[in-house]
């Protein structure tokens, strides 16, 4: 188990990780996934013990990376998002100097070496020259290095970059493999990345967790079950208390003006039954139903919102709730807008 207590990095006046705890557990596969400059890969070089912390703590299976830094990075493979390569050096020779530093025996150093290559697909790469390697190869020798030395825990910052679609899918079915004898952590802004391999899910935002939990419960918290997006002529009035009087239908988050009493409105609705629900009532009150369409939430949908907010960790329920004030806000101001448009 990786345990991340507290972690706090300052660099000057900026702080650029702010605090943090999660925990990693054994064989689990977790997504560090944040957008550019959110503190994920500064994250990783204080987890592996590359950058020391400001304040707090790093325990590697009960081992403090500070305290015992030699002990404890004896178990981690690491992939930062430049690879450690050396240019000038050929493939196989780099991958057996790096099987020396990390203490890999003779007897079973070709042994490591070879599998490593095997499983990376660089075989046929072996007597080249590192510097002469497409970005994409070196991205795979930079993998296969984090694999020597047989470590519990591989931290893999950006894995992908670089790769073509089919590597790509190599990379990811590898990772899930490797989930058989390794606790892996994948730090990413790719999404999709995120959602292919990953059991859980830590999001990082200026510095901040904003969320800790699967990918399921996190799609399943934000904005209900299903989004609907309807286009109705109608009052918009008599449309927004129609739908109102629907339980569970939350207030629109979107309306948007198309023309003279004709607007579109996305709504969070609890499921199938309140989208029949709503069309029914509409029908039934003389509005015209132009278009309508569902949406379940996805990752995507969960880290636009987490992202999006201003620095400062709440929780999911907290940000719906800021959400619904806001559409209060703008129901009441739509009118005024139409009227100016009028």
């Amino acid at each position: 188990m990786i345990e991340i207590k507290n972690l706090t990095k300052l660099y000057g006046s900026n702080l650029a990780v702010k605090n943090i705890s999660f925990n990693v557990r054994d064989n689990e596969i977790l997504g560090f996934l944040g957008p550019n400059g959110a503190g994920k890969s500064t994250t990783m070089n204080m987890v592996t013990g590359y950058l020391p912390s400001t304040s707090g703590k790093v325990i590697i299976n009960g081992i403090d990376i500070e305290e015992n830094p030699s002990e404890a990075k004896k178990l981690i493979g690491y992939l930062p998002e430049i690879p450690p390569v050396y240019p000038d050096m050929r493939v196989y020779e780099y991958l057996s100097f790096v099987a020396g530093i990390k203490g890999v025996s003779g007897g079973k150093r070709k042994e490591q070496i070879e599998n490593a290559m095997e499983r990376l697909g660089i075989k046929d790469m072996k007597k080249r020259l590192i510097r002469n390697l497409s970005k994409g190869y070196r991205q795979r020798v930079g993998f296969a290095q984090a694999l020597l030395g047989s470590p519990k825990f591989l931290i893999l910052d950006e894995p992908t970059v670089g790769l073509d679609p089919n590597q790509v899918m190599e990379v990811r079915k590898l990772i899930k493999d490797l989930k058989k004898d390794h606790t892996v952590i994948l730090s990413s802004h790719i999404l999709q990345e995120i959602q292919a391999v990953c059991d859980r899910v830590v999001i990082i935002s200026h510095g901040e967790i904003r969320a800790d939990d699967t990918i399921e419960n996190l799609e399943s918290s934000v904005g209900g079950d299903l989004t609907l997006i309807i286009k109705v002529k109608g009052n918009k009035d008599k449309v927004l208390i129609t739908m109102g009087a629907i339980p569970g239908v939350s207030i629109p988050s979107d309306i948007t003006y198309v023309e003279t009493n004709v607007h579109t409105y996305t709504v969070s609705i609890a499921g199938e039954e309140a989208r029949k629900e709503i069309i029914s009532r509409l029908v039934t009150a003389g509005c015209e139903i132009i278009e309508v369409s569902t949406v379940k939430s996805s990752l995507e949908d969960v880290f636009v919102k987490l992202t999006t907010q201003n620095s400062g960790k709440k929780g999911l329920r907290a940000l719906l709730d800021e959400d619904e004030s806001e559409a209060e806000f703008n129901i009441d101001n739509d009118a005024a807008s139409e009227e100016e448009e009028k």
